[in-house]
């Protein structure tokens, strides 16, 4: 019987922190695979050790095959820088599928690419829509989903959405979360973390922070109300704060640092890694946060997520999950952290289909159909 070749050549895309989490499952079943060549290709949005390398050792990702080395610029410049790079790596290795996951500037500049030297695209995460169009993720998601030919969803609302701007159901599959598939693969590992004892956490609740977003970290109006209701949540329970590079500038720039100081009980540190953080968020009372993958695994591990944000692309973690949409009103902010903290917390359940196979499934779909 003739050996089965490695016949399926693709790229597998990665820029952002957010990224790793979820191409990692998919890259490791691809290698494998004796049906697939999979290439591991790191754009270089996030560049430095603690916002990417600390991420590849945490998840056991192999060394990039390709690093471009991108770096950081306004939205046009990286996807600009990125689109160059990645279009003299496709037309040199000649794959067959460039795969694309998540939401950020790596993932529309490598389906512009796919899409113009006619390389079918895979993306990972399709069909979330918060349907505010000042998110540059909004944009990046709308047209990578609009040029992709296999469009993975994570919830029933990425499905709805995709076909109501006239994507083929042929197109779509609902596969799960692969966020998920790393979390649940990942957790005795997080258990073996000692940031709870670093921290002088153990048996004391705390509650968990994350804010990066420029809608709430570059208008200074926004990030004072945030400061309020962060200021009285510390009065009764430790904020840790792993503090994103631009919200630590902003914290400079609006001459905010002495109110953080002044708080004591707000303990900024530095970003964290994988499984550091994941070991911190299922510990937590609750956390707040303007991410989007927090409120995904928030939902899994039953965690009380508070989004500072007035809309979300994941509905679905409002609808059946932990999560609370917050909007910028302090006063809410606070009393639903208090409520919390008072054992009122609301109950969730996991999604459909969130149950660490997502991966799995689409390997199992792009084999088949390729």
């Amino acid at each position: 019987m003739a050996q089965q070749r490695n016949d399926i050549r693709i790229l597998n895309i990665v820029g952002a922190r957010p990224n790793f989490m979820k191409i990692a499952p998919i890259h490791r079943l691809m290698q494998a695979s004796d049906r697939f060549r999979a290439t591991l290709v790191h754009t270089g949005q996030h560049y430095d050790e603690k916002m990417s390398q600390v991420f590849f050792h945490d998840l056991k990702l192999p060394q990039p095959d390709i690093y471009l080395g991108c770096g950081s610029g306004s939205h046009a410049q990286q996807t600009g820088a990125i689109m160059m790079a990645l279009e003299r790596i496709i037309l040199e290795l000649q794959p067959q599928l460039v795969l694309v996951v998540g939401d950020v500037n790596s993932t529309l500049a490598a389906a512009l690419v796919a899409s113009k030297l006619h390389v079918r695209i895979a993306h990972v995460e399709a069909g979330l829509r918060s349907f505010d169009r000042s998110m540059p993720e909004e944009i990046n998601r709308l047209v990578t989903d609009s040029l992709a030919d296999f469009l993975f969803v994570t919830e029933e609302s990425g499905r709805r959405n995709l076909l109501s701007e006239g994507i083929h159901p042929d197109k779509i599959f609902f596969v799960g979360n692969v966020m998920i598939d790393s979390l649940k693969s990942h957790l005795a590992q997080a258990q073996q973390s000692t940031i709870l004892d670093q921290l002088q956490l153990n048996h004391h609740p705390f509650a968990l922070l994350t804010l990066h977003r420029p809608s709430n970290v570059d208008d200074q109006h926004t990030f004072d109300r945030i400061l309020l209701a962060l200021e009285q949540i510390a009065s009764r329970v430790p904020i840790i704060f792993p503090i994103h590079p631009r919200a630590r500038k902003m914290l400079t720039q609006f001459r905010f640092d002495h109110r953080i100081e002044r708080a004591k009980n707000i303990r900024l540190i530095e970003p964290l890694g994988y499984l550091d953080f994941l070991q911190l968020m299922k510990n937590a009372s609750f956390v707040l946060t303007d991410s989007g993958g927090i409120q995904e695994e928030t939902t899994v591990l039953g965690i009380p997520c508070l989004t500072l944000r007035r809309n979300t692309e994941r509905p679905v973690t409002v609808e059946l999950g932990t999560n609370v949409l917050m909007g910028m009103d302090t006063d809410r902010i606070v009393a639903e952290s208090f409520k919390i903290l008072d054992g009122h917390s609301r109950p969730g359940q996991i999604p459909p289909l969130w149950d660490g196979q997502a991966a799995q499934r689409i390997v199992a779909i792009l084999e088949q159909r390729l």
